[in-house]
This record gives structure tokens, sequence and C-alpha cells, in this order.
């Protein structure tokens, strides 16, 4: 199992409470090899589709699979896949070792592997202590050290970066990273935008149960806008309409004298200001960020599949 690139698909899948549709004929592919953030609004069923996805909660319609297989058919599931949805589940009398060995014993792993796993998450000085201490961050990297345990090729992690400080984030950043790069398939439910933008590197985006977004996320944010700062606003703005590609550019005000410029990049936007005369006092670069193609997302009714 240790070199299989197991994928997770999702395909028409639906789940009905009573008259109440949580997930409605959703569909995506979250393949290995890259880290994926799965984004939605509070009430999107994130959460149930994560449940779906371990067999926690039948589907009504559709499949939800792992390498191919429903997670209740795979042969030793926490060897296949490393789940975890609850930051708080520990028992405040164990230590970090006692919880580890656990697990462990549940999954038929050996103490060496607790060992091994204290040492590679930064644990091992205290592996002693009673989880009830732990800082908020400490227990994410628990969280992620349970995970682990059965070495799998499929990680489903829920708000990981929960309560950790930059230099935490950073070893977040690189510790995901070498698990996608070493060919896990890397599936992270957040909605700290601003962080997870800095963890991923797809995204899939449902709203009330349903898709709207799936892909890289750069590709999905598309260009950079440019920021004009031009006391000529007015007649740099009808310059780019008349242009050739005038239909093709969105031209915004964004305050006096100040034009956002998205379908051109800023050199053609200055050489263009040349040719009429026109001063220009700035040009910035505007890149989407993660939230604000979320926002976009989530509410527009656009939808990219």
């Amino acid at each position: 199992m240790s070199g299989d690139r197991l994928a997770i698909e999702v395909s028409h899948l639906t789940k009905q409470y009573g008259e109440v549709t949580a997930v409605r004929d959703l569909t995506f592919t979250v393949e290995p090899g890259v880290v994926t953030g799965f984004l939605g609004p509070n009430g999107a069923g994130k959460t149930t589709t994560l449940r779906m996805l371990t067999g926690l909660v039948a589907p009504t319609t559709g499949t939800a699979t792992i390498g191919g297989r429903p997670y209740r058919r795979l042969a030793r599931p926490s060897s296949t896949v490393g789940a975890v949805f609850d930051a708080s589940a520990f028992h405040p009398g164990h230590t970090a070792r006692d919880h580890l060995r656990v697990y462990a014993a549940m999954g038929g792993y050996p103490d060496s592997r607790v060992t091994d796993l204290l040492d590679l998450l930064g644990l091992a000085e205290v592996a002693g202590r009673h989880t009830r201490g732990f800082s908020t961050g400490m227990r994410q990297r628990l969280n992620l050290a349970t995970a682990l345990l059965g070495d799998p090729r499929v990680l489903l992690l829920d708000e990981p970066s929960n309560g950790l400080d930059p230099e935490g984030m950073a070893w977040l950043r690189g510790f995901l990273r070498q698990l996608a790069d070493e060919g896990r398939t890397v599936l992270i439910s957040s909605h700290v935008l601003s962080e997870i933008q800095q963890l991923v590197d797809d995204v899939v985006v449902i709203r009330r149960g349903e898709l709207v977004a799936a892909g890289p996320w750069s590709q999905l944010a598309g260009p950079p806008a440019v920021l004009v700062s031009t006391p000529d606003a007015d007649r740099l703005a009808a310059a780019l309409a008349a242009t050739p590609a005038g239909d093709a550019l969105h031209v915004e005000t964004v305050g006096t004298g100040r034009l956002r410029v998205r379908g051109l990049d800023a050199p053609s936007v200055a050489d263009l200001a040349a040719a009429h005369q026109l001063r220009i006092h700035e040009l910035v670069i505007e890149n989407t960020s993660l939230e604000q193609l979320f926002l976009h997302l989530t509410t527009d009714r656009a939808t990219i599949v």
C-alpha cells in the first residue's frame, strides 16, 4: 500500500434528511500528489460529505470512493485513510503517548510507530504530559499523529490549522507538502481562508450542498488585475473601452482617480496611457486571494467546474 496513489472520487452524491437535502448531486475528484482544500460556508454540506466518505453516513444516492472502493470495503481502513474530524477527541487523563497507544492498539500497529510519530510531529518532549494541558496547536499535532498511525495514503483533515501560531503554520505547510510530494492524497476542510491559501494547490468549493468550483485555485482565480492611480481616470477608462480588446476588459472605478482593470496586463495599460498622453501615478498588480474567490463563488450563483 505504501506506494499506491489513491484518488478520492465523489459521483452524483446526494444525502437527504427527510425534506432537507444536505448534499445534492455532488461530483468531484481529489487527486493524489496535491493538497486540496474543501471549502464552503457553514451548512454547505462539507461535514456530511466527509462523513459519507468515511462511511459514517450512508448516501441517499451516488457514491463516494477512495481508490475506487467505498470506505466500508477497505481491507484495513486506517492504513488507507487517516481522518480526524474532532480536535477535542482526547481523554483528558491520558498523556499524548497513552492516546496514541490506544489508537495504535485498535489499529494493530506497534508501539514503535507511536514513538516514530511523536518524533515526527515534534511531540516527543511532551509525550508524557496529559492532554488536558495541551494548547490547541499541540492538539492539532496530536490529531495529525493519530491520523498517520497506519501510514495512510489518504488524509482527511478538518481545520488542521486552528490554533497554530505563524511558526506552527509554516511547519504545517511544509509537513503537508511533504506528504503530498510522497504521492498521498490530502483533503483539508477549513474556514480560515487566509491560512488555507498558503496550504492548498486545488480547491473544491460547495454551496448549499452543490458544487460551484473545483480545480487549481490559482486558475480559478484567473489572471491578476491592475490597479491604476491616475488623475485622468475617466479618459483612461474611455481609451480602454475603445481598444480592440475592449469588450473583453473589465474596468471598475475603485475610488477617486483609481481604476481596477482586468483583462490587460500592466505594461499594456501603461503603453495605452502613454499613447493617449494620460498621466499614470501608480500601477499595482493585484492577485485575487482565495478569500475573494470564495466570496465570489459562494455569494454569486456562478458555477466553474
